[in-house]
């Protein structure tokens, strides 16, 4: 399995670390180009690469980390998904609040499915700050919740046991819809930095 990330920021190289640091090889990109990544990349070291957000979008499990405004256009005109797992770390910070009043709202990351038809698409690292997301999720005391939600059963599984892998407790919150709803802001599982007893 290859990983990629749209978007190049602190948490696209927070995760990119732990899946390095477990030997898994990462494409990174963002909107500016590979040559603005390459002290990014030569930092995390030889797993990591540079390269468009085409080339990056083209791995197995692709994370998006942009911000919201920039969410179209990170996802237009990539080439068909087919299948693969699109990891949606964003929080829509704009309109959280009628999404939470209103169930007939679609949640942030139904509103990303929308823009990647064929993906399959897995909310996750939305509820965590950035610094516990670059932290190592393996404390003394036990492991860094980390909540995901998606609509794929198969593509859920598969997650699970990457993020489990890299380090974190992965708990299942449900579906995009109502799953999504409790990890937004301003949702119950926002900001709840926890850890599970091992």
């Amino acid at each position: 399995m290859n990983f990629g990330t749209i978007g190049g920021g602190t948490v696209a190289q927070a995760i990119a670390g732990h899946l390095v640091a477990a030997g898994h090889k990462v494409v990174l990109s963002n909107s500016r180009g590979p040559d603005t990544l390459l002290d990014v990349v030569t930092r995390l070291g030889p797993l990591a690469s540079a390269a468009t957000v085409e080339e990056a979008a083209a791995a197995d499990v692709v994370f998006l980390a942009v911000r919201w405004p920039q969410v179209g256009d990170a996802l237009a005109g990539l080439p068909a998904w087919d299948g693969r797992i699109l990891v949606d770390t964003t929080n829509n910070l704009g309109s959280t609040l009628p999404a939470l009043a209103d169930p007939g709202v679609e949640t942030a990351s139904e509103f990303v499915a929308s823009r990647a038809p064929g993906a399959h698409v897995v909310k996750a690292f939305n509820t965590l700050y950035a610094k516990f997301i670059a932290a190592d999720p393996r404390h003394p005391q036990g492991r860094q919740l980390l909540f995901y939600a998606g609509d794929d059963a198969v593509a859920k599984a598969a997650f699970h046991e990457v993020a489990d892998e890299i380090g974190f407790a992965p708990v299942d919150a449900g579906t995009l819809r109502e799953g999504g709803r409790l990890m937004q802001i301003g949702g119950p599982l926002s900001a709840l930095h926890a850890l599970k007893q091992d």
